[in-house]
């Protein structure tokens, strides 16, 4: 189920929240908790049916596996138990991830003609698995506490966050569930949470969607060198579009998470207005960046080591980053592209050198850009045929793809105008007093995005 829809937000989320908020009023609180546990599974299972049972005996074991690993004393025991908790998890998002990878690439190397599964994937498993494995992790490390199997349960199901993130952390999540003053309605949360979600639902639904249905009409068919203009064009677009629908998810996630008193964490800042991708990935995805540094980084990387420098560290790091984000080779070198420009940043700043500030926000911009033609690209040769697109000067038509219309000029532009020069969501969550100056403009976008929500496509990480 997606969030921009009829059916959740005009009857999912309300039957939700006043069943949940209306159980605790009558004092059934751990009534009120399982509710809104079964409903996050009944969220999960509208999308993957097939999977839900596996995704709860999953989250079950974890459990076991985790609290049995903060029990235990035994060194050696401890660390085969974490280690088998940690492959289970690893196996399972490998099964259905990258079994059609590793049978492609066997049959490309041995020239074999092994049948592809065709496995379908189920929605959000590369999201939870991370959150499982932190929670395995962090239990061998001796940082969970004693959380009840409930409060667990709802760290890792609540559905504002289960299927495209933010990826929270139990150390900020299972607390505010544990918190008893959260248990009644906020009204400043809700009137905050509705302000935030409509946010959201905007940027997916006039901005998101259109932008990267077009500029995927673009992709869905070039083979063969293009002019300059639509490969700049298609390219910027997609790239525009990406943040929107990641921000717009997460936006939603945020605003679904304040109306029943959770505080989801903030997952973009302003990522385009970068000065170099050290400060880009700092911007971009946070959740994923807070991951992949306490987990991969820091697991690697050791002060004084002559072989697990800051820059080994940082390339493992981000060719984990490539191989999460996609079974294919070229989301690894995207990947490695994004490690090796973080190096170069770092390695500059390291070294006292730096661009003047116009130059270094269009440079990393350019960077984005690029980076974004390989990570959207079918394979290595498509994305080598729109890089050699973008210097055909001499060729100026719009030949292939849906063409540029007056209303996607205008739809990019404003686009363009919140990227970089509007506050972000936050921001404007952090200073929202109920007015009339926030009111109109907010009810003008819920009213458009109305309009437009029988047009609301699938999130781009919906499957991932």
């Amino acid at each position: 189920m997606i969030f921009s829809t009829f059916e959740f937000i005009f009857l999912f989320l309300p039957i939700v929240w006043l069943s949940y908020f209306g159980l605790h009023k009558a004092k059934f609180h751990t009534a009120a908790k399982w509710f809104l546990v079964a409903s996050s599974f009944a969220f999960y299972a509208i999308g993957s049916a097939d999977f839900v049972l596996i995704f709860a005996a999953s989250v079950a074991l974890n459990f076991l596996i985790g609290t049995k690993i903060a029990r235990m004393t035994n060194g050696k025991a401890k660390t085969i138990l974490f280690l088998t908790g940690i492959l289970l998890n690893v196996a399972l998002l490998g099964y259905y991830k990258y079994t059609d990878f590793f049978i492609a690439n066997y049959n490309f190397l041995f020239g074999e003609n092994v049948a592809l599964k065709k496995i379908v994937l189920p929605i959000g498993i590369s999201f939870f698995t991370f959150q499982l494995i932190a929670f395995q992790v962090d239990s061998f490390r001796g940082l969970t506490s004693s959380y009840s199997f409930l409060d667990y349960l709802l760290f890792i199901t609540f559905f504002p966050q289960l299927i495209v993130g933010p990826i929270v952390h139990h150390g900020e999540m299972v607390p505010q569930f544990e918190d008893g003053s959260r248990q009644c309605v906020n009204w400043d949360n809700v009137a905050r949470g509705l302000f935030v979600f409509t946010i959201g639902v905007a940027k997916k639904i006039l901005l998101a969607d259109p932008l990267t249905t077009n500029a995927q009409s673009f992709f869905d068919v070039v083979a063969s060198p293009v002019g300059a203009a639509s490969a700049w064009y298609y390219a910027a677009e997609y790239t525009i579009s990406y943040y929107f629908d990641l921000s717009a998810y997460a936006d939603m996630a945020i605003g679904i998470g304040l109306l029943f008193n959770v505080i989801i964490p903030e997952n973009f800042n302003s990522p385009y207005k970068a000065r170099n991708f050290q400060d880009y990935w700092q911007r971009w995805h946070m959740t994923l960046s807070r991951f992949l540094g306490s987990y991969i980084f820091r697991s690697v990387y050791r002060k004084g080591s002559r072989f697990r420098t800051y820059y080994v560290a940082t390339m493992v790091t981000f060719f984990v980053s490539g191989f999460w984000h996609g079974a294919g080779w070229t989301f690894v070198v995207w990947g490695v592209v994004n490690g090796v420009l973080v190096c170069i940043a770092s390695a500059m700043k390291r070294h006292s050198l730096s661009f003047p500030a116009i130059p270094a926000h269009i440079l990393t911009l350019l960077g984005v850009v690029l980076t974004r033609i390989l990570f959207v690209a079918k394979d290595f040769h498509q994305a080598g045929v729109v890089f050699q697109s973008l210097f055909n000067f001499g060729d100026t038509a719009f030949s292939i793809g849906s063409g540029v219309s007056k209303l996607m000029i205008v739809r990019i532009v404003a686009a363009c105008v919140i990227i970089f020069c509007c506050p972000t969501t936050k921001m404007l969550s952090d200073r929202f007093r109920p007015s009339w100056s926030r009111f109109v403009p907010l009810a003008l976008a819920a009213w458009l995005s109305v309009a437009f929500m029988g047009r609301t496509s699938s999130f781009l990480y919906f499957q991932f």
